[in-house]
């Protein structure tokens, strides 16, 4: 059995796992919400922490609006995208008075924001938080790891699409996780083909592979592909759970494979 984490607002997590790209524009946030309502409906208690400050996209991915955001003793009040209060959620989005606000900060002002997000969220017992971060190797990356190491980094799921511009760009992340000693949980290949929204047949409009040969390459766990989904692309817009909606479609086993991968691997 792992040792918890040590902090006292974390004291309660059993993992936490960094969802990571080298590359803007992959759909690291839509891998990150589908993961996080995938655990939900493998019945663990979820925690996403939003800290890609340029562009909080969770909320709205998980039709939670921009509530405010309340203190208590404990320190601030996660947001829940769920009655059973199953999917715990922060975000830079929830502070925001405006959504078009672009946020336009100097590195110290963001790095006391993550230290903040990190150490001062009432998640109370959660099984599994994902932190979704910004792209690249940043000074925002290295906040998030400052603050987590005093605690447990269970590792990261890294996120491409199957270009070569792509995982290129996903191989320095790679490098930066083992100069950092954080853990490469494995890879996922999103927008790996187009499934048709009349035949569901899936064609690879841009390639395929890409992701699974740098999982080879670098010798990392290749979680899985999920395809460009139309439905999926539709039920994000609309903060519903695809997941739920579509239980039959090819794109829901490749995300629940993925899910029960990462999770015998935080077991082990």
């Amino acid at each position: 059995m792992k040792i918890l984490l040590q902090n006292k607002f974390l004291a309660q997590v059993k993992h936490v796992v960094l969802v990571l790209s080298g590359k803007g524009g992959v759909g690291k946030s839509t891998i990150t919400t589908e993961l996080a309502l995938a655990l939900v409906h493998a019945g663990k208690k979820v925690g996403i922490l939003d800290v890609d400050l340029c562009g909080p996209s969770i909320p709205r991915m998980l039709s939670v609006g921009k509530p405010e955001v309340h203190q208590c003793d404990a320190g601030w009040v996660p947001v829940y995208a769920d009655p059973q209060q199953k999917l715990a959620i922060m975000s830079i989005g929830f502070l925001l008075e405006d959504s078009d606000e672009a946020v336009i900060w100097r590195g110290p002002k963001k790095t006391a924001l993550i230290g903040q997000f990190v150490s001062d969220v009432a998640w109370g017992e959660l099984d599994i938080l994902l932190v979704d971060t910004p792209p690249g190797t940043s000074d925002e990356h290295l906040a998030v790891l400052e603050n987590l190491r005093k605690h447990r980094v269970d590792g990261a799921v890294l996120v491409t699409t199957p270009q070569a511009v792509s995982t290129g760009d996903v191989r320095r992340e790679i490098t930066f996780c083992k100069k950092t000693a954080v853990k490469i949980l494995g890879i996922v290949e999103n927008m790996s083909g187009f499934v048709c929204p009349h035949c569901s047949e899936c064609s690879n409009v841009f390639s395929k592979g890409g992701g699974e040969e740098l999982a080879k390459l670098t010798g990392s766990v290749f979680l899985g592909s999920v395809p460009l989904d139309p439905l999926l692309t539709a039920t994000l817009e609309e903060g519903r759970d695809f997941l739920q909606a579509f239980p039959e479609s090819s794109t829901y086993t490749a995300i629940s494979q993925i899910v029960n991968t990462v999770l015998s691997s935080l077991d082990a």
